[in-house]
């Protein structure tokens, strides 16, 4: 039987969550994907504030970046960035639940456009990122053929 599309996003974000290091020493977690989107979270731990006492913005960043990452590679094509910027808002605090939720905004040929927006737990934005995406050669899980074709749409 063959997957669905956002069964397939799935899959490839359980996949690339297996090793992504970084993301679990962060204690990030899937909470959603589906093609082209991306919900994933993150608690603000002690061991993430700045000189300022707040979260600092490489964390931020960071989930913000996976997001992304989860969301174009949904459609189990490796994809990479080849490019992003960040605006911050407002500040996370310790002990915030930070959210990051990806949007593909544009994808063709092997380029795509995501914008994903960071909030803590009162669902106010801390941060703004738009990244830009490139496939490169390569899968993330091996399908039957009957699925592969999923991401094919779009090019």
């Amino acid at each position: 039987m063959s997957m669905t599309p956002d069964q397939m996003a799935h899959a490839c974000s359980i996949a690339m969550h297996a090793n992504d290091q970084a993301a679990k020493a962060l204690g990030m977690e899937i909470i959603e994907t589906r093609s082209g989107y991306a919900h994933l979270e993150m608690l603000v731990r002690k061991d993430m504030l700045n000189g300022h006492a707040i979260c600092h913005g490489g964390m931020i960043f960071t989930l913000a970046d996976t997001a992304f990452a989860h969301a174009c590679n949904s459609y189990n094509k490796v994809t990479v960035a080849s490019g992003c910027t960040i605006d911050f808002a407002a500040p996370g605090f310790e002990g915030d639940r930070l959210k990051a939720i990806a949007q593909e905004r544009h994808r063709k040929g092997r380029t795509g456009v995501y914008d994903i927006t960071v909030y803590n737990q009162k669902d106010e934005a801390l941060a703004f990122f738009r990244g830009k995406s490139h496939q490169i050669n390569g899968v993330l899980i091996d399908v039957p053929e009957e699925s592969a074709h999923y991401g094919t749409t779009g090019e």
